[in-house]
Formats: structure tokens, C-alpha cells, sequence
């Protein structure tokens, strides 16, 4: 096997702080002498989610088992997962911060299913994966993201059982959604319907077209860990790792 060094553009910051939940993690826990040091375990984790890299990849790169690479992958992701804010948490910080309005979008987690999957189907992308909700601020910012459900859910639907609609409601805030979240309510203000609108209608459309842009960024950003554009693990961890990446992208724009 060849080796050669490479480079991770993230920053130190993005780092050090999952390096000190996994040292806090292991006092707590009263974990044992291991092979990698928490900065070491903190680098090979990162290395996995950004570039994608193999659990056998990871195992030559840093010297260790494919199983200890696979326990320090599922372990650092979990920790980071639980630190990922509540939505009433980033809903009450939005008023707080005085947005006028909030980005509500969907995305498609690319999965590793064979044809017989039909529930992780999703028409809209025509392709097996699964459904994530994401919410921005108006610049973009990642607040946000929820759990997984099957590609073949609706994001209307997917926005209703987290919870997302009820409590945009409750907090007063301004939501904007593409069309695939029409029936919403009065509260996520989504694009005006049919053929040949009036002028006002279109002017409308255009002008929230622009300002939901920023949110659509927000995918983006989270497909840049590769390991997001297509899993090839259990679809059900889809929801934990997009938390997980969420929190490190939050550290890395902060």
C-alpha cells in the first residue's frame, strides 16, 4: 500500500473542538489507554466525513484496525450529534437575533439501496435517498437540520412530523419555502401557483426566489462533506450525521 500526505481544508478551530468532547467523553467514561489520542481520533473522523474516505482508508492512513476506525467514527458522531440545537432553541435565537424571516428547504441524502427500496424512492430527484430538513438564516447560515425519513416523503409532509410548521407558527416567524411546501399556512410564505399569474404575482415569486437563494447555499455547504453524497451505511444514521456535520459547519463558519 502507498502512502502520501495530504491536506483538509478545515480550519484548526473545526479541530479542536471535537478533540475536547472526545476528551471529555473518555474522563467521563473512564475510558482506557487507546491507540489514537483525542486530536488524533478528532483528525481521523473529520478526515472520513469531509473526503469520504473508507473505514479501510482510514485504518492504513492512521494505523489502526478497520473496527477501531469504524468505533471512533460512530462514537465522534454521536457526541457531536447530541450537540446539535434544538429547533426551539434556533427558533427562539432567530427572534432573539431579530431575522425578519427564516429559510425552511429539503434536501436528498444520496443512498447505497437496491430497486426493491421503494419507501427510500424519491420521485422529485429520481433517486433512493433521504429526506432532510434544513433551516437558514437569511444568509445563509445553517441554524438547523433534522432528523431522516425515507426519500419518498413529501417535504411538506416531512416538515409536519418533526414538528417544523407548529412550531414556526408558535414562535411568529416568517418562513420561506419553495413550492414543494404549498398548504403550510399563512406562515411559510411559498410561490404563487398557475399559468399566467398578474404581474404582482410575478414580481412576488421572483423576489422571494432571491431571497430564498441563501438557503439553498446551506445545502450546498453541507455536500461538501463528502461522505453526504452518497452513504453507504445504514440509511437510518443519515439523520445523526447530518447533525453531527451541521454542528462542525456551524464551528467552521463561526
Amino acid at each position: 500500500m502507498l502512502f502520501y500526505r495530504a491536506a483538509l481544508p478545515l480550519s484548526r478551530r473545526t479541530l479542536t473542538y471535537p478533540a475536547g468532547v472526545i476528551r471529555r467523553h473518555r474522563k467521563a467514561i473512564g475510558s482506557p489507554w487507546r491507540r489514537l489520542g483525542p486530536g488524533r481520533q478528532a483528525l481521523l473522523v473529520l478526515v472520513h466525513l469531509r473526503k469520504g474516505e473508507t473505514f479501510a482508508e482510514l485504518a492504513a492512513g492512521f494505523g489502526v484496525g478497520t473496527a477501531t476506525a469504524w468505533r471512533y467514527v460512530c462514537e465522534t458522531v454521536a457526541l457531536l450529534a447530541r450537540r446539535s440545537p434544538r429547533l426551539e432553541q434556533v427558533l427562539r435565537a432567530a427572534k432573539r437575533t431579530g431575522y425578519a424571516f427564516v429559510i425552511l428547504d429539503g434536501t436528498l441524502i444520496p443512498i447505497d439501496r437496491v430497486a426493491a427500496d421503494r419507501p427510500h424512492y424519491s420521485g422529485k430527484h429520481q433517486r433512493d435517498g433521504m429526506n432532510i430538513q434544513v433551516i437558514a438564516a437569511p444568509d445563509g447560515t445553517l441554524l438547523w437540520t433534522s432528523g431522516s425519513l425515507p426519500g419518498s416523503v413529501h417535504d411538506l409532509t416531512a416538515a409536519r412530523i418533526w414538528g417544523i410548521i407548529r412550531r414556526l407558527e408558535a414562535a411568529g416567524l416568517i418562513t420561506l419555502a419553495d413550492k414543494g411546501y404549498i398548504g403550510a399556512g399563512q406562515q411559510v410564505l411559498v410561490p404563487y401557483k398557475g399559468r399566467n399569474k398578474p404581474t404582482p404575482q410575478k414580481m412576488a415569486n421572483s423576489a422571494r426566489a432571491k431571497l430564498r437563494g441563501p438557503g439553498e447555499r446551506a445545502n450546498a455547504q453541507l455536500k461538501t462533506w463528502r461522505i453526504l453524497r452518497k452513504l453507504r451505511c445504514c440509511p437510518l444514521r443519515a439523520g445523526q450525521l447530518v447533525k453531527a456535520i451541521s454542528v462542525l459547519q456551524m464551528r467552521e463558519a463561526g
